[in-house]
């Protein structure tokens, strides 16, 4: 099959890319450094000629909720009308797990705004949810980190792997479409400052932890608030130390 990837070289998006291609699709790249403008839509018809299948794992500004807004519904307009000319068949896209019970985040109310784009646009759809990535709180510490110390909000998650996230977002893309796929998790329960200090003693870096509320994250997110559902969860196989084991002084790779 031919299958676009939107967000093409992004953390996700290159691990995509090279599982399509592993299992034989030919995957069309879709980024600004490809050529292609999602915010303008310039380039997208040309490439999405022929396409089978979209997979959008795009990721934009986080911080302010209109501007975070504005920029994932443009980009989703855009992409759908240009599918919907292109015959495009099926639209996978990526979001986040629990994304309806957490309301002031600015992400995440983008997030939410392009759910409802993709659920009311003229494509068939696949929505998949996943937890954080296993390489979420050594980003988010690195928000923070200022001399040698950082702030990390005292998070329980169920974090999975990205490469298994890839697998999955390939599998389902050369599939039919699935309306709101079950939360896509990781096999184990994990404390996010914990998982910081564990991912920089891995990387060999000394960075002092400051468990707070008073930062990025509110208490709204508290408990099991994060946690997949568990009636409805896809648990993926790679254990948090298993990922770990692949960052021994190595820096953490940028994700959503």
């Amino acid at each position: 099959m031919r299958i676009a990837v939107a967000g093409a070289t992004g953390n996700i998006g290159a691990r995509t890319v090279a599982t399509l291609e592993r299992d034989g699709h030919e995957a069309v790249r879709i980024s600004r450094s490809h050529g292609i403008d999602l915010l303008k839509g310039d380039g997208l018809d040309e490439a999405l000629s022929g396409v089978d299948a979209v997979i959008d794992v795009t990721n934009g500004p986080a911080t302010d909720p209109m501007e975070a807004i504005t920029w994932f519904t443009t980009v989703t307009r855009n992409l759908l009308a240009a599918e919907e000319r292109a015959g495009v068949r099926h639209h996978v896209l990526l979001s986040i797990a629990c994304l309806y019970r957490v309301g002031g985040n600015a992400h995440y109310a983008a997030k939410r705004a392009q759910e409802e784009v993709v659920t009311h646009g003229p494509v068939p759809w696949t929505i998949v949810p996943a937890t954080q990535f296993h390489d979420f709180a050594a980003m988010v510490a690195g928000w923070t980190e200022h001399d040698g110390a950082a702030t990390v909000a005292p998070l329980l998650l169920q974090p999975v792997d990205p490469g298994d996230v890839a697998e999955v977002l390939a599998e389902l893309a050369v599939g039919e479409p699935r309306g709101r796929y079950a939360d896509l998790a990781g096999p184990e329960t994990q404390d996010l400052v914990d998982m910081a200090r564990r991912t920089h003693q891995a990387q060999g870096r000394t960075v002092r932890l400051i468990p707070t509320w008073d930062g990025l994250f509110s208490t709204e997110m508290a408990g099991k608030v994060m946690l997949p559902d568990p009636g409805n969860v896809r648990i993926a196989p790679t254990t948090f130390d298993q990922w770990l084991a692949t960052q021994r002084s190595e820096p953490a790779p940028s994700t959503h």
